[in-house]
């Protein structure tokens, strides 16, 4: 008699566990996106030129070092952080400055940004600096686009490829 009670007891534990696991699965509701609005998101990472440029050994500084250690050139580790800048409609929606990443700021510096704006026909432009220059940027990528509610939009970026690609 104790086991058919403790039977019941277990069965009854385990079918309120699964029930509840199962409500939880689909409750509450999670959204992705809104469904009245779309979504850019702005996601990239990218190395930006070095602050000191590389510098090229000669032999006779190449012979010095250890044999484990020989290269060609010498380059600082430090690389320039990267400037962005997007703009929606003649509006400057995100202006930022992104470090590098590593112990040493040498690793690529990334960017993830994402917000809501109403669906329609919107003109947008990236722009971004990665280098040491001041007066120009080194890419820049403006495109007419139509964005629907309830849907993203993706903008990257890859330097091999061409820059920016908005999809």
């Amino acid at each position: 008699m104790h086991n058919v009670v403790r039977f019941v007891l277990q069965t009854t534990a385990y079918a309120a566990f699964a029930f509840a696991i199962g409500y939880l699965s689909f409750w509450p509701r999670y959204e992705y996106a809104s469904p009245a609005s779309a979504t850019i998101k702005l996601s990239l990472s990218h190395a930006t030129e070095r602050v000191q440029p590389c510098v090229q050994l000669t032999p006779q500084q190449i012979a010095e070092l250890a044999p484990n250690m020989r290269r060609s050139q010498s380059c600082e580790r430090k690389r320039r952080p990267l400037l962005l800048e997007l703009e929606l409609d003649g509006d400057v929606v995100i202006e930022l400055q992104a470090a590098p990443s590593g112990l040493w700021g040498d690793g690529p510096a990334s960017v993830y940004e994402r917000f809501d704006l109403v669906p329609g026909t919107h003109t947008i432009t990236v722009r971004m600096r990665d280098s040491a220059q001041v007066d120009t940027w080194d890419y820049t990528h403006t495109e007419d686009v139509t964005l629907e509610a309830g849907r993203y939009l993706t903008i990257t970026f890859r330097a091999e490829n061409g820059g920016f690609r908005i999809r």
